[in-house]
């Protein structure tokens, strides 16, 4: 088990670590940690799966200052080594996100404040004296460090924990391994309806329901839906687009009608 323990190590190094040296840039999201963690552990396809199913649950999750809640970096490295190397898949994998993810973020924090949080007077001082060099080299030093310890995380959760688990799971009853998968299968639900909550308009519902019918209804992959859903946003785009240009070519001593709805007076001072 060290390989998969090495692997899985790095990648959280150098995805979740790097997203936070190099800005928000998506490389500690499920999506883009278990596909690499299925292609270096042999088997893409649970790679792939794991990660769609854990970015629809932690596809809301966007930590900001004080606003946290879980960490999905550290909880997707070890639901998909653990699914590879188990052979549970889904079902493994799932239902031990979400901790991992809480837990993650806690131990993400106390390594934060243990590390970094003591050297703030000493970047204060480095930059009274206008020493440039220092803070950089301070800065990617205390970077290194953090994320080096945070990565043995997982290195010694697989390392250590591999065969506790494996046993564990291998001595689960039937009943046990089938409500799991019915609990993990509903995961991605709960997380698309916190997304929901944030983002619901009632102005653009109806392509929600739309999605919803051609997805469960007419059963089309995701695939074919994503293209579906790209040809309406680009007809409604075009359709604005003749509006606007509507809009700019009429005179500029016509006044809109009083004789319009609200909704098409609202309509027609926006694209004016």
């Amino acid at each position: 088990m060290l390989y998969p323990s090495i692997v899985t190590a790095v990648v959280v190094f150098l995805t979740v670590g790097g997203q936070e040296l190099f800005g928000f840039t998506m490389l500690g999201r499920p999506i883009v940690i278990a596909p690499i963690i299925g292609l270096l552990l042999g088997d893409v396809q649970t790679g792939l799966a794991v990660g769609a199913s854990l970015e629809a649950i932690f596809m809301g999750v966007v930590n900001v200052g004080g606003a946290q809640a879980a960490e999905p970096g550290l909880a997707t490295a070890l639901a998909t080594t653990f699914a590879i190397q188990f052979g549970g898949g889904l079902e493994v994998a799932l239902p031990i996100a979400l901790p991992l993810g809480v837990i993650g973020l806690q131990l993400k924090t106390l390594i934060y404040v243990g590390i970094v949080g003591p050297f703030a007077t000493k970047f204060d001082k480095m930059a009274a004296d206008m020493n440039a060099k220092g803070i950089r080299n301070l800065h990617y030093g205390l970077w290194a460090l953090q994320w080096g310890i945070y990565a043995l995380i997982p290195f010694f959760g697989v390392l250590v924990g591999s065969e506790a688990t494996q046993s564990v799971i291998n001595k689960l009853p039937d009943v046990i391994i089938n409500g799991l998968s019915v609990a993990g299968n509903l995961l991605p639900a709960v997380g698309m309806a916190m997304l929901l909550q944030t983002l619901w308009d009632n102005k653009i519902a109806v392509f929600f329901f739309v999605g919803f019918v051609v997805t469960a209804y007419l059963e089309l992959p995701l695939i074919a839906t994503a293209v579906f859903a790209f040809i309406m946003a680009f007809l409604v785009a075009q359709r604005d687009l003749q509006f606007k240009k509507l809009a700019d070519s009429r005179p500029s001593g016509v006044q809109v009608s009083d004789t319009m709805t609200p909704e098409e007076r609202e309509n027609e001072e926006f694209l004016s």
